[in-house]
């Protein structure tokens, strides 16, 4: 399975909180196949909003939404 992976971001009430205000601005920056590819698009849109407090931006793990039970299986 391809590990996807998934950066958006918005305005957020608290920067220190994944809390956003505004779910239908939400930026969807994009789908990934690694997660470098997917670090170099969440930093290139950080970088972009850096003077903004109350934007943020996320990278989320999406192979480990789709296959949740994944991580608890022994490796073989």
């Amino acid at each position: 399975m391809s590990k996807l992976h998934l950066v958006f971001g918005g305005r957020v009430a608290d920067p220190q909180t994944l809390d956003f205000t505004d779910l239908k601005s939400i930026e969807i920056v994009g789908i990934f196949p690694d997660y470098a590819s997917a670090e170099k698009a969440w930093r290139g849109a950080a970088q972009r909003t850096v003077d903004d407090a109350e934007m943020k931006y996320v990278v989320v793990h999406l192979h480990r939404l789709l296959e949740p039970d994944m991580l608890a299986r022994p490796a073989t």
